[in-house]
């Protein structure tokens, strides 16, 4: 038995570094982008956001937590144009533009339709000047998403497509998939009290082992914080004065 095992290691060492091992992260030869957090790299395969591959981001209803989950990556790395399909709300783009997005760098597809958000989206993931693609489309079907998937695969393009999380249980043809929400989850329901200084990030599906726990990144950029922090301890001494 002992030589068996000892066979079974070495058999499983030597296969090709392209096969992901269940076991472990994989190191896909996929190209990647930094998230701008390192506790998040460390537990995403290659470390940051996979390029050419979707990418699912599911929320709870009322919760539009995407942008301070990806504009760190979108502001330093992506120098192309963003191409926004469906979003809920006028983006407010001073306070994209302070953070590195330039308002001139986004294009903003008004489509209503389910049909033509994911038209514009495919047709988007064709086209040579855009580098990523962040669509709102809470009712596609897995089929429409794997059209979507096999173009931004085709292209090498950034592709991030945000759905309620009553669509957790879908099937998903989505290389990574996330649920994002500003206070804590526990047993699959949300915590009553909102906690505004964090993000928890579960990893819903990753090439690697489950993660129990949340990734917990800053909900505000640091310097916010701290400014924040500054203004409530000086409220606090002027009240008591």
């Amino acid at each position: 038995m002992p030589a068996l095992a000892r066979t079974s290691a070495d058999f499983l060492d030597a296969i090709h570094a392209d096969v992901w091992h269940a076991h472990a992260l994989s190191t896909a030869a996929l190209p990647v982008l930094s998230t701008g957090d390192a506790a998040l790299d460390a537990q995403l395969p290659g470390g940051g956001w996979p390029v050419g591959a979707l990418t699912e981001i599911l929320q709870p209803p009322g919760v539009h937590s995407e942008w301070r989950l990806l504009l760190p990556a979108l502001a330093r790395a992506v120098l192309g144009p963003v191409l926004l399909v469906g979003a809920p709300h006028l983006p407010f783009a001073p306070a994209l533009s302070a953070r590195g997005l330039a308002a001139r760098r986004m294009l903003w597809v008004t489509a209503q339709s389910a049909a033509s958000r994911l038209w514009s989206c495919e047709q988007a993931l064709r086209c040579a000047e855009v580098q990523a693609v962040l669509a709102w489309l809470p009712q596609a079907r897995s089929d429409q998403l794997r059209r979507l998937q096999m173009a931004a695969a085709e292209y090498s393009k950034l592709l991030f497509v945000m759905r309620p999380e009553a669509a957790r249980d879908e099937a998903s043809p989505a290389v990574l998939r996330l649920h994002i929400q500003p206070y804590p989850c526990t047993s699959g329901h949300a915590s009553a009290v909102p906690d505004t200084d964090s993000l928890y990030i579960h990893l819903l599906k990753r090439r690697g082992p489950p993660l129990e726990q949340p990734v917990q990144m800053q909900a505000q950029p640091a310097h916010l914080s701290l400014l924040l922090a500054a203004r409530y301890a000086l409220d606090r001494s002027t009240s008591r004065a």
